[in-house]
């Protein structure tokens, strides 16, 4: 999440510019396949048209300069996707990653220079020694033919490395001042998930990184003893859609629940959000949490909770023009609940909710808002697709 809008405000002058001209947009728009399904929502009819269905499990997306997509797929494919859903062979040079339950290649973001520099970072799960492993950000270039990643480097890695297959986290978003935020999972078993509580563990965390890996001097914990200096905030379970503001600049987050209690936060530094000690849901057993607590002084209350799940991936905010009714508002991907969640927000406050393309059926990995302001959904499936979503004609 990351999509476009996910992080724009730190584009420079020169890639904005080249993002948005009129005949930019309309050569986007030719080029998707002309008829696709309609479907009635609150705010009129849309049309939604599969560019692919070729993609094994795709996790992340984003947008090249000229409008193409970046995207991954969890066994460890990078591609190029072309607006009428053309895939590229495998980009090479992607770091070999376990695909095995929730892990895998994960998230891919550009830098916010890519336009000068060509620097894509991005998110897997790393094959560690005696089974265990983690969850890493490296950062490569792509060739002007876009075919490879040279000068790789990892410029994260979630420590301890653990054995298991689940709570990965994983989404990556650039703020305006240029740093970067990683969500990073519990690893879920119980034995592990109590250290999200722990300054000295990245478990449960969300951390703030200079692109090049190093810290900012102005993190929560960056000058106290007894903490990692990477830490911004703590008490996560297992965050996986995350989106910058595009007015306040604050860091977005939604994390799944487990059986109950899905968390929409916005994130404060050095706050704690309270896992596994307090909790909205239950245990899968249906046992409580902890003690059963929702809240407790000194952690902070989620902006909006779920129950039933909607098992949420990646997130978007709405800033295009082709649905002049959603400006503003927040698009959350959802696996369980199968369908694009769109949420009207009155500042932190959300304060109207609808369901898109649960007729569909699909489990929605990731949402991105395009530079033409089309809406572009990923399929979490072995014959993935991408939808993009716009204005009935």
């Amino acid at each position: 999440m990351s999509s476009i809008i996910r992080h724009f405000a730190p584009y420079g002058d020169s890639v904005r510019n080249a993002f948005f001209p009129a005949l930019f947009a309309a050569a986007l728009l030719a080029a998707t396949p002309a008829s696709g399904t309609v479907l009635d929502t609150e705010n009129g009819r849309i049309e939604v048209a599969a560019l692919t269905d070729e993609l094994n499990q795709p996790w992340g997306l984003d947008f090249l300069p000229d409008g193409r997509m970046i995207v991954t797929e969890k066994p460890g494919r990078l591609r190029i996707v072309t607006g009428d859903g053309k895939l590229s062979k495998p980009v090479t040079g992607v770091p070999r990653v376990r695909d095995a339950g929730q892990g895998g290649l994960l998230d891919v973001t550009l830098h916010p220079d890519f336009g000068e520099n060509r620097l894509v970072y991005l998110s897997y799960t790393e094959p560690g020694t005696d089974g265990a492993n983690t969850t890493v950000v490296a950062r490569g270039r792509l060739d002007r033919e876009e075919a490879a990643l040279s000068d790789v480097v990892i410029v994260f890695r979630q420590m301890p490395q653990l054995r298991g297959v689940r709570h990965y986290g994983s989404r990556i978003a650039f703020a305006p001042d240029g740093a970067m935020f990683v969500t990073l999972g519990d690893r879920a078993r119980r034995s592990y998930r109590v250290r999200a509580q722990d300054l000295t563990s990245h478990l449960g965390k969300v951390v703030r990184l200079r692109p090049d890996g190093s810290v900012p001097a102005d993190n929560p914990f960056a000058n106290r003893s007894g903490a990692l200096p990477e830490i911004w905030s703590y008490g996560h379970r297992n965050i996986q859609g995350a989106a910058i503001h595009p007015v306040t600049g604050k860091l977005w987050t939604i994390e799944h629940g487990p059986r109950g209690g899905d968390e929409l936060n916005v994130l404060e530094p050095g706050r704690n959000y309270g896992w596994p000690v307090v909790s909205h849901g239950l245990e899968y057993s249906g046992e409580l949490v902890g003690s059963g607590q929702k809240r407790m002084a000194g952690m902070e209350d989620p902006i909006a909770v779920w129950t039933p799940v909607i098992a949420p991936g990646g997130m978007a905010f709405y800033r295009g023009d082709l649905f002049s009714a959603w400006k503003g508002n927040l698009l959350i991907s959802g696996l369980r609940s199968r369908a694009l969640i769109r949420l009207a927000l009155a500042g932190r406050r959300v304060v109207r909710e609808e369901r898109l393309l649960e007729s569909l059926g699909h489990r929605i990995r990731d949402v991105a808002v395009g530079p033409e302001g089309a809406v572009y959904a990923v399929t979490d499936e072995r014959d993935g697709k991408i939808l993009r979503l716009t204005p009935a004609r």
